[in-house]
């Protein structure tokens, strides 16, 4: 059976990226190819600002994937397509339910319960996901309620949230302007969680902070769900800017961070007439900040450190700005990594595997966990059609065919003709006892 083609669009501040992966019938996940590219202002704090511009590069991404040999000349109807940015939010709501008798849990009471909880008016938010966070059975704890007896049930979800601005942009986009069909919105941090997180990890207790351009997401998972997510207008980009203020362009200011930028530099010396120490202090103020509301977040929801023993997990852009993981580990005390893809996803190129595509291959992976549609129109070719051939049936009786008879024109006697072949053939055969009748046919013939 031909594998599943799913393609992702991921639209940031920073960059655009589109991809396009394979799933299989045993849900393996075969990423093909991967394009990306920078766009800046366009988009603020994930929500798409200028509409046409935007969709001009979707466009080019789109395109030049449908150039690839495994898609051509098949084109590209529909995308998955990811949700966050500053506006993205979790917000907590319990479902009780008083059950007739002490029956047996089934998956479509819990499904019931979801339902309620996603039919949870809020003024001026979409809910965009709903996560679950922990069931109660007859007051008690149950990871998987499925299954247990009981008389009533308790169960607490996350409300995943954004303003309605969002995801009415991504329609303008990628329905009305580039006729593309959007198979599922995706809420990007929870798909990089279940990406670049570990299992034992959710059940433990461990933070993950997406560091991206201009938005840092901080989540907390323990007991193997989502305990609590929130958005952070604070990005990479601060730092640029900061930068830009020693009068240089905001491009320039992006290399001199990349290159030099350290929070723990103490190198007094210049490179091209600028002063590594002075790129450092604005690096090392605008990164403690930030660090600082990451951890601040810890106690906002509610926990301390020694509740997150498997310590912080570290995506996105910015955190590969030199020193930024030592930082964070300092001043939170907590152990911290580099996230990595995870689990059972392969790459066709080796190239594909880098830090910089963990949040696109994260929409790839969740649309395949839901049984993903595939997003090719695919070209249909005519097959010839038979030449059919006529067959005698063997009950048939064989049809016999009457020979032509052709009938011999034979010249009447006493023509002239007649008279002649006679006169011929007499002279070749020479004189006989019947010479009267020679002689009267020659005087016919004269």
């Amino acid at each position: 059976m031909e594998p599943k083609y799913i393609v992702a669009i991921e639209i940031g501040s920073s960059k655009i990226k589109g991809a396009v992966g394979t799933v299989d019938d045993n849900g393996e996940i075969k990423v093909l190819a991967l394009e990306e590219e920078k766009k800046i202002d366009a988009v603020r704090y994930g929500c798409i600002m200028n509409v046409a511009e935007v969709s001009d590069v979707v466009q080019s991404i789109v395109r030049k994937l449908e150039n690839y040999s495994f898609i051509s000349p098949n084109s590209i109807k529909a995308v998955y397509v990811g949700l966050g940015g500053r506006s993205l939010s979790a917000v907590q709501r319990e479902v009780q339910r008083q059950l007739p008798d002490e029956i047996e849990i089934s998956e479509r009471i819990i499904e019931q319960t979801r339902e309620e909880a996603r039919n949870t008016p809020l003024a001026d938010r979409d809910i965009v996901d709903v996560t679950a966070r922990q069931y109660l059975v007859n007051k008690r704890v149950e990871a998987n309620p499925v299954g247990v007896f009981g008389s009533e049930i308790s169960a607490h979800f996350n409300l995943l949230t954004c303003r309605p601005q969002i995801r009415r942009n991504l329609n303008i986009v990628l329905c009305e302007r580039l006729q593309l069909g959007i198979n599922g919105c995706i809420v990007r941090p929870t798909a990089i969680a279940d990406l670049v997180l570990t299992e034992n990890e959710k059940r433990l207790g461990v933070m993950l902070v997406d560091f991206g351009a201009e938005t840092t997401t901080v989540s907390i998972y323990k007991s193997n769900s989502l305990q609590y997510l929130v958005t952070i207008p604070l990005g990479s980009r601060n730092i640029t800017r900061d930068i830009t203020s020693l009068n240089c362009l905001e491009e320039r200011a992006e290399e001199l961070k990349k290159s030099i930028g350290c929070v723990n530099n103490q190198d007094a010396s210049k490179i091209d007439g600028v002063d590594q120490i002075e790129i450092s202090n604005f690096v090392q103020a605008r990164a403690g900040e930030i660090v600082a509301n990451i951890v601040a977040q810890i106690e906002y929801a509610g926990y301390k450190t020694t509740d997150i023993p498997s310590g912080i997990v570290v995506v996105g852009g910015g955190a590969k700005l030199r020193g930024f993981n030592s930082m964070l580990e300092s001043q939170s005390g907590m152990k911290v990594r580099s996230g990595a893809i995870i689990g059972h996803i392969c790459f066709s190129d080796g190239n594909l595997q880098g830090y910089d595509s963990i949040d696109v291959v994260a929409i790839l992976a969740a649309a395949a966990r839901r049984d993903a549609v595939d997003c090719l129109d695919r070209l249909e070719v005519e097959e010839p059609a038979p030449v059919e051939t006529v067959q005698t049936s063997e009950a048939e009786p064989s049809k016999t065919i009457e020979p032509v008879k052709v009938e011999t024109v034979k010249p009447k006697s006493g023509s002239r003709w007649a008279k002649l072949k006679n006169g011929l053939l007499s002279a070749l055969a020479g004189p006989d006892d019947d010479d009267t009748d020679d002689d009267e046919e020659d005087d016919d013939i004269r």
